[in-house]
């Protein structure tokens, strides 16, 4: 009977003491989503190949079994399991049948990463770099002055900070021309502008613009949220027409510009209309955000719906949309959504709020690179004012809209892999 005992007892602890991988599930026994990011990157820092299992709880990921990932796991107070080598034949053998909507993608190194922004920049002001921080995701900060010393080509992927690449300071002239930052903002534009020989900050701005275009041309990864999205798209079809009033760059806009900009140049968006006003806080018609207002959201009914990929055909969109949840929390930004109406052909809605015919989240490529668009400012801040605390994250270790933005931190490791192929 002893015996017995003992062969049941090494049948139940076998996993454990002979496993061969680590398994950080991703589905809702995960306790804290957004840390697995970090772990996965920390791995591949190390060496470490990881197997990204598309689709399979949520988007789990496989690690090597060593002691120091576990540990690691610990520390971070993430969820894990150890599993067998038979454990892990069965769920790779499941995985691979044809009929199932799942898929291993092969992440392999640690992309290099660079955050847009500017260095002075309020904690208010961006979900990337809290959320790469609260990740423990290492990071460089890049702005103009970087881009036109051609330090991006140093790096895989790149955030564009809320940020305005038409040169009108986020369109806050109306209800901030008096705010100390807001007049900082200026100065400090203005003074970068002439010193890198740009006689409007509009200018320096078109120019870095088209450096990050050539960026993702090249095989870089972009990615966007709030602001950064249309008005990057606005600046290069803008080329050569201005559309700054004399507020933002001491001359008249061309009263005509809307019959002169080319949206051949741009990314996401065609035939919208740009708002001429100064003091109107928008840009154009492609934001939702006065349609929004009218149709009365609350917090409880702002949702969108993320799009259901084939795991084995489109790999791509479908490390983009990994989840616990197919619906997400919308959530209010400058530019709080895409109208549909707008988006060129080919592409990529990933994300909709169908009932108000808006796209929350779009992809697309150019060149060797690819792009996505994220609108809205902050996943768990659902209005998010100007001057708002930064969100504490720790409160929010689960949060699937974030967990958005951590996919695309990881997807260049993937792509890579993709291209040899």
């Amino acid at each position: 009977m002893k015996i017995l005992y003992f062969f049941v007892f090494l049948i139940l602890i076998a996993p454990r003491l002979f496993g061969s991988s680590i398994l950080i599930p991703m589905d809702e026994s995960q306790k804290n989503h957004l840390k697995a990011y970090g772990l996965a990157y920390w791995a591949l820092k190390g060496e470490l190949e990881i197997q990204w299992l598309l689709n399979y709880r949520g988007g789990s990921f496989l690690i090597p079994n060593a002691k120091a990932v576990s540990n690691e796991c610990v520390i971070r107070g993430i969820s894990y399991e150890i599993i067998s080598d038979a454990q892990k034949s069965s769920i790779i053998g499941d995985i691979s049948n044809p009929e199932v909507n799942q898929d291993v993608i092969k992440l392999e190194k640690a992309p290099r990463i660079a955050v847009y922004s500017p260095k002075g920049k309020q904690p208010w002001d961006d979900a990337v770099t809290l959320v790469l921080k609260y990740a423990e995701i290492p990071y460089d900060v890049l702005y103009d002055e970087e881009i036109f010393l051609e330090r991006l080509k140093d790096y895989d992927w790149l955030h564009l900070h809320h940020e305005d690449f038409t040169g009108q300071y986020g369109k806050f002239y109306g209800s901030f021309q008096n705010a100390a930052w807001y007049q900082a903002e200026v100065r400090e534009n203005e003074a970068m502008a002439k010193k890198l020989g740009f006689t409007k900050v509009s200018l320096m701005k078109l120019y870095t613009a088209k450096r990050i275009k050539d960026f993702v041309f090249n095989g870089g990864f972009l990615f966007a949220m709030c602001s950064a999205t249309d008005s990057y798209d606005i600046a290069l079809a803008a080329e050569g027409v201005d559309i700054c009033e004399t507020m933002f760059d001491h001359d008249p806009a061309d009263k005509n510009a809307n019959s002169k900009i080319d949206f051949s140049k741009e990314f996401a968006f065609e035939n919208y209309k740009l708002s001429m006003n100064p003091y109107e806080y928008e840009y154009s018609t492609i934001d939702t955000y006065g349609t929004r207002k009218q149709n009365g959201l609350t917090q409880k009914t702002d949702l969108f719906t993320l799009f259901e990929f084939s795991a084995k055909w489109d790999p791509v969109p479908t490390m983009l949309c990994q989840n616990h949840s197919s619906t997400i929390q919308g959530f209010w930004g400058q530019t709080a959504g895409f109208s549909k109406q707008y988006i060129k052909k080919g592409v990529l809605i990933m994300g909709e709020a169908k009932a108000l015919n808006e796209a929350r989240y779009i992809h697309g490529e150019l060149g060797k690179g690819t792009w996505t668009y994220y609108s809205g400012h902050d996943p768990e801040d659902y209005e998010h004012r100007v001057e708002d605390p930064p969100t504490d994250l720790s409160l929010h270790p689960n949060s699937p809209g974030y967990r958005l933005i951590l996919n695309n931190i990881l997807f260049p490791a993937a792509k890579k892999k993709k291209q040899k192929t």
